[in-house]
């Protein structure tokens, strides 16, 4: 009866052992067999990944594009720039001689010195002219053209801008006292080349009471009146 038990016992002990070995080859077999499922985070990111780069490159393209063609805008803007500020001092160094059609002459009375008149030549054009040597005088019917006084002579040509004057004096008495009546005056401008005048005369009214000498004399165009009334 004792022995009976006995081997029942181990009966059960060595069932229970050889089912929990097959559970365990089971499960190893199970676990080595089943392929592994694919890690949907993972690959989310990497498909992510991969069509995120032809993105960033067309969208690079066209910001290239954009900087070249805003240098070549501002390449242009400074040639337009450049051209016009060529064409600016083309027509600020364009220069030409002074004559009665492109000036207003004047003449008036002074008080000093005493027995001056004042000859003033106005540029009234859109370009420098050059007032070259001194204005050449004829008063009323003289055939000859009034003396200059050599050494009113300055140190360079008076050279005017629009709307800028030149100044010349004319000495009445001379070395003695004026004593011939004079009415008219014609203003003559000489070229650069100081061979007689050049375009066309101013004709004046002397201010009245004008009297004029044989010594007559005038200046040198001068750039201010104060230079000229020195002679």
């Amino acid at each position: 009866m004792r022995n009976l038990r006995f081997r029942s016992a181990a009966s059960a002990a060595t069932t229970a052992l050889v089912a929990a070995l097959a559970l365990t080859a089971c499960g190893q077999s199970d676990t080595a067999d089943a392929a592994p499922k694919p890690d949907a985070k993972t690959t989310s990111t990497a498909s992510t990944a991969s069509t995120s780069t032809p993105k960033d490159e067309a969208t690079e393209k066209p910001q290239d594009s954009t900087g070249e063609n805003a240098q070549t805008a501002s390449n242009n803007n400074n040639s337009k720039a450049n051209s016009k500020g060529s064409g600016g001092n083309k027509k600020s160094n364009a220069r030409t001689t002074c004559t009665g059609g492109n000036t207003k002459v004047t003449v008036t009375d002074v008080t000093r010195p005493i027995n001056h008149l004042l000859v003033t030549a106005t540029n009234t054009g859109k370009t420098n002219c050059d007032a070259y040597y001194a204005p050449l005088l004829g008063f009323d019917e003289a055939q000859a053209v009034t003396q200059i006084n050599e050494d009113s002579k300055p140190q360079a040509v008076v050279t005017l801008a629009p709307g800028e004057s030149a100044y010349a004096s004319i000495s009445l008495g001379g070395d003695g006292s004026p004593d011939i009546a004079a009415y008219k005056l014609s203003v003559h401008f000489a070229g650069r080349a100081n061979q007689g005048s050049v375009g066309s005369p101013a004709n004046l009214t002397l201010p009245k009471g004008t009297m004029v000498s044989d010594t007559t004399s005038v200046s040198y165009w001068q750039s201010t009146m104060a230079d000229a009334l020195i002679w």
